[in-house]
């Protein structure tokens, strides 16, 4: 199964495209859509859809699996991601690819086995699992990363617990 991980953003969007065979993950393709901060806020968006368009057509992904925005206290800043995080979710939906999310709490769980870890926690686990020389960079990938195996690990319990699917 074709899983296509994203760590949504509107300067930076990290993802990870990761097959999942058996209990086996074979990375296919990981890094970071960058908006220039210079660049309209409408250009930006375009951008984000058309790179995802662009990567999905290319890997054809059986689910995407998105973390849900996390809100920090500048509203702003949330209020510019969670628009940038909606073109993420119309590329998937026109490509007609199931989508999943997961907040941050559940992603962590299902890397390091625990809610709370550290970030740095989570990017030496994904290194891991994934059999990778280096933890990804920047961070915004590693994320990315996560979300794919979070899903992969989600599958094993689909019949046991309610998976969030669009």
């Amino acid at each position: 199964m074709i899983i296509f991980g994203i760590d949504p953003g509107l300067a930076i969007s990290g993802y990870g495209v990761v097959n999942y065979i058996g209990n086996k993950f074979e990375v296919l393709e990981y890094g970071a859509v960058i908006t220039n901060s210079c660049e309209e806020f409408p250009n930006r968006l375009k951008i984000i859809y058309d790179s995802y368009t662009e990567l999905f057509e290319k890997y054809k992904p059986e689910a995407v699996s998105i973390e849900e925005l996390f809100y920090n206290k500048n509203v702003k800043t949330a209020i510019a991601v969670a628009q940038a995080r909606g073109v993420h979710l119309l590329a998937a939906v026109n490509q007609s690819i199931p989508l999943y999310e997961y907040t941050p709490l559940q992603i962590k769980q299902g890397i390091v086995g625990y809610g709370r870890a550290e970030k740095r926690q989570v990017q030496e686990m994904v290194k891991v699992i994934l059999k990778l020389d280096e933890v990804p960079k920047p961070d915004d990938v590693a994320d990315g990363l996560a979300a794919a195996i979070c899903h992969a690990h989600s599958l094993k319990f689909a019949n046991k617990f309610k998976i969030e699917k669009y």
